[in-house]
């Protein structure tokens, strides 16, 4: 039976329990990719919220990229203050994943592979204790590389490239299931799960508006499922998830290995702590997403209560 504060080791990752913070995007980086000082109060909460691991927001591999508050690990310039996020959680015992991405990129995929790899390298350098590959949400690899003709040879030679640049590092990767008319199916996410650590589910429209509690949680749960049967990487599940009951049930009735959160977190940055500490009342999101006009993507009802 698993349980949600089940301790577990993955490669790379030593875990306090089964709830990881899916990559959020932030918009607190300049154009140069350099963080705004902001970033290192974030993910000190969350850090120290109890959650298991972290993905941080979207971070670019390349210096011409271009999408609004980004991070980079596109020069060696940027490392030290990566070192200083990763420092900062890994204070409080917390792994932390670096989701690598691109916006825009090269015409011909294969033209993007150096520039991955060398995010990876420059990801280990850092201290960070994985990456993510960011395949979904309408971004360059779902949007160019998963339409094309066999999308599952190049997430593998991807995913390989990366191995070889950092190979301490946990290697996963996000991607979409339902995207269409870019979906990515079953026997692709298997393909490329062979290559990876482990793999998280996601598709295009993961912030689903006003969920309700015990009704529309866990909303990409069947296809993930369906992949866990067919895998042994583990698989981690995004979307949705707001009460401890509802996880629980789907760690144990799939064969889903980690559950992965945003909005919920944005609000309460110290859920999983306050799981722990026995108030297991459901998440305090109401999945209005009006965190996405807000300043750093905080959460209104904070800034309010803030004054």
């Amino acid at each position: 039976m698993k349980h949600l504060f089940d301790a577990t080791e993955l490669h790379g990752l030593k875990l306090k329990n089964r709830l990881w913070r899916s990559a959020t995007w932030e918009a607190l980086a300049a154009p140069s990719g350099h963080f705004d000082e902001r970033i290192f109060g974030i993910y000190d909460a969350l850090a120290a919220g109890g959650v298991g691991a972290i993905v941080s927001g979207f971070t670019s591999v390349s210096d011409e990229d271009v999408y609004f508050g980004q991070a980079r690990l596109s020069n060696d310039s940027l490392i030290a203050e990566h070192k200083r996020l990763t420092k900062g959680v890994h204070a409080h015992g917390t792994p932390f994943v670096a989701q690598v991405a691109l916006n825009e990129g090269p015409r011909n995929p294969g033209d993007a592979l150096p520039l991955f790899a060398a995010a990876a390298r420059r990801a280990a350098l850092a201290g960070y204790d994985g990456v993510q590959i960011h395949a979904a949400h309408g971004f360059y690899l779902s949007r160019v590389v998963a339409s094309s003709g066999n999308p599952a040879a190049f997430f593998c030679r991807l995913a390989d490239a990366m191995r070889e640049a950092a190979p301490a590092l946990h290697l996963t990767m996000k991607m979409d299931c339902d995207d269409l008319p870019m979906q990515i199916s079953l026997e692709v996410f298997t393909e490329v799960a062979a290559h990876l650590d482990s793999i998280e589910v996601s598709g295009n429209g993961t912030s689903v508006p006003g969920i309700r509690t015990g009704r529309d949680e866990g909303y990409f749960a069947p296809f993930a499922a369906a992949l866990a049967e067919r895998t042994k990487t583990p698989v981690v599940l995004v979307g949705g998830h707001r009460s401890v009951e509802c996880m629980k049930r789907l760690l144990n009735t799939t064969n889903i290995s980690f559950l992965s959160l945003s909005r919920p977190l944005i609000r309460e940055p110290d859920l999983p702590n306050r799981w722990l500490g026995g108030d297991t009342t459901p998440a305090k999101c109401v999945s209005c997403n009006s965190c996405y006009r807000t300043p750093a993507h905080g959460c209104i009802f904070n800034l309010h209560t803030r004054g």
